[in-house]
């Protein structure tokens, strides 16, 4: 009986959680209509403001340009062959041509330019698309600065220099901005999707810490990952990076910041008086979400979590309240986290900021607000020179370390959470966790 209870709470919980997820042929569709509301409205203004009038992409089979590959259709999971994509902008007519030179049209948004039959040369036909469009300035994929805008490789590099008239080779620009501002930025329908993706994720993370999953003295940090792991698969879903779970306790020193993420004890048994922490992130609908938050495994008759650690999360709370409050559109993420840094210090804060943009990729490309291991500031080909544009998204990933003297001991407060930042200034995609999730959750008992 106890079993069959469990298995109908576990469907329940998958059917609560499924309900905001689509069928793959759903999802084919959102995916090519927003790819043509990005190619059709966001692309011809970012090529304006970039000052690129033709951009060419070009990948093979399996080695695809990370841009490329957010490009393709939902029924695309990889180029094919070898695939070029130019796109042409004429700001005078405002049009944009979006061309293949490949034996397919790529989806319904990019026509095939190449008819093999009659030039049987990819290279020529590429090069006979230049000289008929005549650019000002040709955007390759190549950049020292942003590994997501350096998709091009030699091979292929090679071959486009060697087949492009000389005339041209001084058109030939960097198209790394280009790049970075496609990947990074959001369109409104993609926002409204992403309050749905970290809903998803808030409601796992609940999930798994609670009595549901953990039962204390038996189950193991392990245990809870895979468990998660597993539910993202049950849900149709993907998970970008494999989850982790860690534990810091009263009897345990305070080691480095990359225990948590590598390096710690696998099937650690969680136990009462346990403060619980995890790192987890899906993708879906070609959007990615990365999350950290706290449980604390209550003791008997505990019915709430101990004053030191909930003074301890109003403290990450504050530091991110000190980032946040310093993103201001045209600063770099070394002038945001220098900002932020010296403001939580001076608050009597220990904090850490590590905060990264998120979106077509996990680690996506943007605004780099320093990184765990270089708290004084990243260096120029971390990003440190692209300045925070609105329509972006970030994790705010950080940490605040607090003594605790009940446990005469340090511990770490890391958080993390999907923000958006636009035209009027950032909010959090779908809330953040100012109250630690109970484990296991307190429930209020009637009669004698």
């Amino acid at each position: 009986m106890k079993k069959l209870l469990l298995a109908i709470s576990f469907l329940y919980a998958l059917s609560t959680t499924a309900q905001y997820i689509l069928p793959e042929h759903e999802r084919a569709r959102v995916v090519d209509e927003i790819l043509s509301e990005r190619f059709n409205n966001l692309l011809p203004s970012l090529m304006d403001e970039t000052g690129i009038d033709m951009w060419i992409l070009i990948s093979r089979e399996y080695n695809e340009d990370p841009v490329l590959k957010t490009m393709l259709p939902a029924t695309w999971l990889n180029a094919r062959r070898r695939t070029i994509l130019l796109f042409n902008r004429d700001k005078s007519k405002n049009t944009i041509e979006k061309l293949a030179v490949a034996r397919y049209n790529v989806g319904e948004n990019i026509v095939s330019a190449w008819d093999k039959e009659k030039q049987p040369d990819q290279w020529k036909r590429l090069t006979e698309l230049i000289e008929e469009r005549n650019p000002t300035k040709i955007g390759l994929n190549f950049s020292k600065d942003h590994n997501i805008a350096d998709g091009l490789d030699k091979t292929d590099y090679d071959e486009f220099i060697k087949n492009l008239p000389k005339k041209h080779h001084n058109k030939i620009v960097s198209a790394e901005q280009l790049a970075v501002r496609w990947i990074e930025t959001r369109t409104p329908r993609e926002i409204v999707i992403y309050n749905q993706l970290v809903n998803i994720t808030h409601e796992i993370i609940a999930e798994a810490f609670s009595e549901k999953v953990i039962t204390p003295g038996v189950t193991t940090t392990t245990e809870v990952e895979w468990w998660m792991r597993q539910k993202v698969t049950d849900l149709g879903l993907e998970t970008w990076f494999h989850p982790t779970v860690d534990v810091q306790r009263s009897s345990e020193e305070l080691v480095s910041h990359l225990y948590s993420f590598s390096g710690r004890p696998d099937d650690m048994v969680i136990l009462p008086g346990d403060l619980v922490h995890c790192d987890f992130g899906i993708t879906y609908l070609r959007l990615n979400t990365d999350c950290q938050e706290l449980a604390y495994v209550l003791k008997p008759n505990e019915k709430e979590a101990p004053k030191f650690l909930v003074e301890g999360l109003k403290a990450g709370n504050q530091v991110q309240d000190f980032l946040t409050n310093n993103m201001i559109t045209g600063r770099t993420g070394n002038e945001i986290l220098a900002k932020a840094l010296n403001e939580a210090k001076a608050a009597g804060l220990r904090p850490s900021i590590y905060t990264h943009p998120l979106g077509s990729y996990g680690h996506s490309a943007g605004t780099t607000i320093g990184m765990w291991d270089s708290q004084g500031g990243v260096m120029k080909d971390d990003g440190e020179n692209y300045p925070l544009r609105p329509n972006t998204v970030y994790a705010i990933e950080l940490n605040t370390t607090i003594t605790v003297p009940e446990w005469n001991r340090d511990i770490r407060i890391m958080l993390e959470e999907a923000g958006f930042y636009g035209e009027n200034g950032f909010r959090y995609v779908n809330g953040r966790q100012t109250e630690l999730l109970l484990i296991p959750r307190v429930k209020s008992h009637q009669g004698k």
